[in-house]
């Protein structure tokens, strides 16, 4: 099969971004034939069509998902060969540095290493973005080429995804939160969020019996613990959303039985080795200890 040339990954990225031949010519300083006339090559090269064509405009297939993850991966990977050429000598890389992160993860465990991290390497520039950690989550962020790296929950019942590499960095306890003071915080309304549990402590949950079903929603852990604080309820959450509680909810342990999550950080194998992405796995290491569940990255 002949290679695709740089600029034809370049126009599949674009035409999925935009989705349509129109916009992504815009995008792009091209004509709307030039990015048709491209994609036509680029689906003969492959042997798949990669874009539904309609009046809504186009639309990646099955395999043109696929084809477009790849694409973002490759097109990384040729901006960091020249960002670490150009800082061979020095062992360091100057340029961005994605990262997908939840939001408790981003506000609480990833800026103490980015800290680190920048002090060593100043040249990096680190870009974070909170991802709800739902359906593919983080992970998916990675596989997908949006992210460098990803902190995401891991473990027995979300495993790395198999193109991924990735390893635990804490396992986080979970507790009962509610109103300082409440006489009976189990009588009180149970408030949770779409991202609290894995199945692990749903099925955790089912076992409670003084637990009561979720009458009440929020957006997300922040909302949760604001509704709390305000006496609108009781919640069960992970210690990573309990920094920086405010005085007026109680924290109280669930003992040795409560549930547990793991977060952990996720790349690609290639992405793995390069300077800015192994710098930051270093720092988080550092800061929340090296975890003998690594997958793959020995």
């Amino acid at each position: 099969m002949p290679d695709l040339a740089p600029h034809e990954l370049r126009v599949l990225v674009a035409v999925a971004h935009a989705r349509g031949f129109s916009a992504a010519a815009t995008a792009l300083g091209m004509t709307q034939s030039a990015v048709s006339h491209s994609v036509r090559g680029s689906e003969r090269k492959i042997g798949a069509v990669l874009f539904d064509r309609g009046r809504q405009g186009a639309t990646p297939t099955v395999a043109g998902i696929r084809a477009v993850a790849h694409a973002r991966r490759i097109l990384r990977l040729l901006e960091t060969m020249g960002a670490e050429a150009r800082g061979a000598e020095a062992d360091t890389v100057a340029g961005p540095l994605r990262i997908a992160a939840f939001r408790s993860a981003a506000l609480h465990l990833l800026p103490p290493a980015l800290e680190r991290l920048t002090a060593r390497h100043p040249g990096i520039e680190p870009e974070v973005r909170m991802v709800r950690e739902l359906g593919r989550g983080t992970a998916g962020e990675v596989a997908d080429g949006h992210a460098d790296l990803g902190i995401a929950t891991i473990g027995t019942t979300s495993p790395v995804p198999p193109e991924l590499v990735g390893g635990v960095l804490l396992e986080e306890g979970y507790a009962l939160v509610h109103p300082a003071g409440h006489v009976a915080p189990r009588s009180l309304p149970l408030v949770d969020w779409a991202e609290n549990c894995t199945s692990y402590t749903r099925e955790w949950w089912a076992e409670q019996e003084w637990l009561p079903r979720a009458t009440v929603q929020a957006e997300d852990d922040g909302a949760v613990l604001s509704m709390v604080s305000s006496g609108f309820g009781m919640a069960v959450m992970p210690a990573l959303s309990l920094n920086g509680a405010p005085p007026t909810v109680e924290i109280t342990d669930l003992g040795p039985d409560r549930p547990t999550r793991s977060v952990g950080y996720v790349t690609t194998p290639e992405l793995a080795r390069t300077v800015a992405v192994r710098a930051l796995i270093r720092e988080l290491r550092g800061l929340y200890g090296t975890s003998p569940d690594d997958h793959r990255l020995r």
